[in-house]
Order: structure tokens, then C-alpha cells, then sequence
């Protein structure tokens, strides 16, 4: 372990952390950023308010470019925001039992499947499909865990011909955490099967990064984590490939990194992260700091899906344990009535509806911390509880998961109809450890 490194796990373990300085403005670094990223896609609102203050060119900008993500989206088929999405889901129950958690599930997870396999193996550059980018590894996780925690092979077999189809091969559109998302479906899969095939590809992505030089946090420089996002995208990934092979390199990757961003994004008083170094100073209408929801949901996420692979003697182990409990205790006293939490954290009252991505990966977090452990169930049970009603008020008869914010890097408006794969596979991996809370028997691993 280089010195460096013992010195980041060591002031992050015990909660010393800090903000980057020194970076470059939010236009800058979106333009220097690649198109097809979810968190470089220039589509922020509290971003575009600020340069708007500045260059005065309005709130109609912002508006135009949450129009764009919504339009891309649906184009690329990862989405949709219907005018009329029909009825309410009747007959869903949110108790947590067992039968009625795993009735929840499968009605967002049959709708979905049925929706996207098509474009599950979709690629065609001029129409920008690609179904292998982030917002797809989000629900192939999702997938995996309900086929998991059900002991349904239906959806991971979906998965294993999925990757089949690709040769289990990462996107070709996409690069650094972004790309890694897909991957940890594919070592879930190879964990099941053993066949070298479903390892190869990706192991020579990740060992060609190994391989090149690693960038210190400093000014002007972008980390390889710059943005919080990626630590739902790469990290857990590293940790499948170590589970993988058992070679402790990949794990030592994962903490240096992972520690680099926690120092310049973890807010060591509010116990969030900031989206990205741009947001820093970035305030809501009500003058309280930006904290994104789902930003916050993919760490809190990435934390457990982390710590899930992680071998138990890792020295950064208890870094990650700590930040996730430290998490929990924050978004749970932003909770709102209903059970959700908004796209802005702590301007709840500028957002009028709940945020379904950024909720159900909050939710994930909290339950998977209560199951293994370090998150006490008395307290945090009913929080899950509230959580998961409240999701349910969000399902359509169709089996439509609503209420989905857009792409984007920001606290967002959207229309109530809105839904996303990477909100299902959110909503899946939250599911399928509330079914674990509730007695389900899930299929080992």
C-alpha cells in the first residue's frame, strides 16, 4: 500500500474529509467530459441556474436541456414518459411478507423485461443504441438481485443470453466507470458458471487500467472518480472481479480511488456527497447546498454492493461501513411524509414529487445495511417500511414504474409518468433485500 494511499483510508476512516479544490468551472469540465456519460451529460439544473446567473442566458436553457434527456432517452429506448400512463396498480400490498414483496417485484420487473428485451441486444451507432451503457447496467443488476433473492431464473437467464449475445464484451460507447457497470452482471453470471469466457473480457478492460498511470487529486485534474455516480459504476465491479479471482489488486484499486473521491465529495457534516467538485458551492433556491437524490442513492447503493464482495480484512472495509451508516442517518431524517425523498435533498418544498430512482437506491442501501448487520432494524426498519409503501403508490396497472427523473446530474422536474430502467433496477435491488427483511428465502449465491 502506498503511502498515499494508507494516508486517504486512514483520514477518510475516520472522517476526515474534504472538498477538492481547485477544479475547473461546471461548462468546462462537461465539455471536456464524453457525450455518452450519465454523469457528464451537460443536463444539470442547479448547474444551469448558476452559469445562467453568470451568462445570463436563462432559466429556458435548463428547461431545454431536461427536454433533451427526456427525448434521448426514449429514443435510445431506456424510457418513457407517456401523456397518459393508464390506472394505478391495484391490489399491491405493502406489507412486508414475503408473497406480497415478491408481488410487487415481479409486476415492475415482468412489465419491464417485456418492455426492453428487445433493445437488450440492440446496437446501432447511428441511432445511439446501445444496450450495454450505464443506464442498462443499472437494471441487469436489478435483474440479477430479484432473480437471486426469488430464486427465479427467468431474469438472469435474460441476463446470460444478453451477454451472450455481446460476447461478453463492455460497451465500445462508453468508458471509465460507466462501462464498468455492465461488468458486474457479467461476473455475477461468471461467479454462477465458472466459464472463463464470461471473465476474460472484462478482466483484460480492467488490467489495461491497472496499467496506466494513476491520477492524484490536484487542480486541474480530474480523478478517475470525479463524479459520485461512479461510485455505484466501477467500484462494485472491482470487487465482483477480486471475488472473481481472488487477486487483491483490484481491491486495492477500489480503495484508492474510492478514497480519493470520498475526500473531495463526502461532506463530512452533512454525511452526503456532492454530485461532482462543480457543485461544491452550488446552493438550492432556499440558500441550503445541493444534494441530489439519486446521486446520493448510487453511493449509498455502491457502498453496500461494495462491501458485499469485499474480503472482511480489507483496511478500508470499515471506511465504507461507517459512511453508509453515517448516510443512513442523514437521508432518514430527510424523509419525507409519504416515504420518498425528493430530487433536491434539502429543498424538499422546490421539487412537488418524490424521486423514485434516487428513493429505491436509498432504500436498497438501508436494507442491505439492516440485513448484514450494521444498521440497526428497530431503527431503520421503519424507515424501509415507509420507503417501500411509498413506492408502491407509483406503480401503474400495467406494471409501469413511475415518478423517474430523468438523465441528468441534478435535482430535476419530471412528469409523474416518467420511467427509466436504471429507476427499475433501483427498485429491484431495494425489493429484493426488503424480501430478505421480510423472511424470504433467498437462493445462495
Amino acid at each position: 500500500m502506498s503511502v498515499g494511499r494508507k494516508l486517504r483510508v486512514l483520514a477518510v476512516a475516520a472522517g476526515v474529509g474534504v472538498y477538492g479544490t481547485g477544479w475547473q468551472g461546471a461548462w468546462a469540465q462537461q465539455a471536456a467530459a464524453p457525450q455518452t456519460q450519465s454523469a457528464s451529460a451537460p443536463q444539470s439544473p442547479a448547474m444551469q441556474q448558476s452559469a445562467a446567473a453568470q451568462r445570463g442566458t436563462g432559466q429556458s436553457n435548463a428547461d431545454a436541456r431536461q427536454q433533451g434527456a427526456i427525448a434521448g432517452g426514449i429514443a435510445r429506448k431506456f424510457g418513457s414518459v407517456p401523456d397518459d400512463p393508464g390506472p394505478p396498480a391495484k391490489g399491491l400490498s405493502p406489507k412486508l411478507k414475503p408473497k406480497a414483496v415478491s408481488a410487487a417485484m415481479r409486476k415492475v420487473a415482468d412489465w419491464q423485461l417485456a418492455q426492453s428485451q428487445p433493445y437488450f441486444t440492440a446496437f446501432d451507432r447511428t441511432r445511439q443504441l446501445d444496450g450495454r451503457i450505464w443506464t442498462w447496467g443499472a437494471l441487469y443488476s436489478g435483474f440479477m438481485a430479484a432473480s437471486e433473492s426469488l430464486g427465479d431464473p427467468k431474469y438472469s437467464n435474460a441476463m446470460r443470453a444478453m451477454g451472450e449475445s455481446y460476447h461478453w464484451e463492455l460497451s465500445p460507447t462508453e468508458s471509465d466507470a460507466n462501462q464498468q457497470s455492465l461488468a458486474q452482471t457479467y461476473l455475477e453470471l461468471y461467479l454462477m458458471d465458472r466459464k472463463p469466457e464470461e471473465l476474460a473480457p472484462t478482466q483484460a478492460r480492467f488490467d489495461a487500467i491497472l496499467a496506466r498511470p494513476r491520477v492524484e487529486p490536484g487542480p486541474n485534474r480530474r480523478i478517475e472518480w470525479w463524479w459520485c455516480d461512479a461510485l455505484f459504476m466501477g467500484p462494485p465491479a472491482w470487487a465482483r472481479l477480486y471475488a472473481a479471482t481472488g487477486d487483491r489488486k483490484y481491491v486495492a484499486y477500489l480503495d484508492e480511488e474510492w478514497a480519493k473521491t470520498s475526500q473531495q465529495l463526502y461532506d463530512t457534516q452533512a454525511h452526503l456527497y456532492a454530485r461532482d467538485a462543480t457543485f461544491i458551492d452550488v446552493t438550492e433556491k432556499n440558500g441550503q447546498k445541493v444534494f441530489w437524490s439519486r446521486g446520493e442513492g448510487w453511493v449509498m447503493a455502491g457502498l453496500a454492493r461494495t462491501l458485499e464482495y469485499l474480503p472482511k480484512d480489507d483496511a478500508a472495509r470499515a471506511m465504507y461501513q461507517t459512511q453508509l451508516q453515517q448516510m443512513a442517518a442523514a437521508v432518514a431524517k430527510l424523509q419525507g411524509p409519504d416515504g420518498l425523498w425528493r430530487s433536491g435533498m434539502l429543498d424538499p418544498a422546490a421539487y412537488d414529487q418524490p424521486e423514485i430512482s434516487g428513493s429505491a437506491l436509498m432504500t436498497f442501501g438501508i436494507a442491505w445495511g439492516i440485513n448484514n448487520g450494521l444498521l440497526d432494524r428497530g431503527v431503520y426498519g421503519p424507515v424501509v417500511k415507509k420507503a417501500w409503501a411509498g413506492m408502491l403508490q407509483h406503480i401503474y396497472a400495467d406494471g409501469r414504474l413511475g415518478d423517474i427523473q430523468q438523465t441528468g446530474s441534478a435535482p430535476a422536474l419530471f412528469k409523474a409518468s416518467s420511467s427509466f430502467n436504471y429507476g427499475v433496477g433501483g427498485y429491484l435491488l431495494a425489493g429484493s433485500e426488503i424480501y430478505k427483511m421480510a423472511g424470504g428465502k433467498p437462493k445462495g449465491k
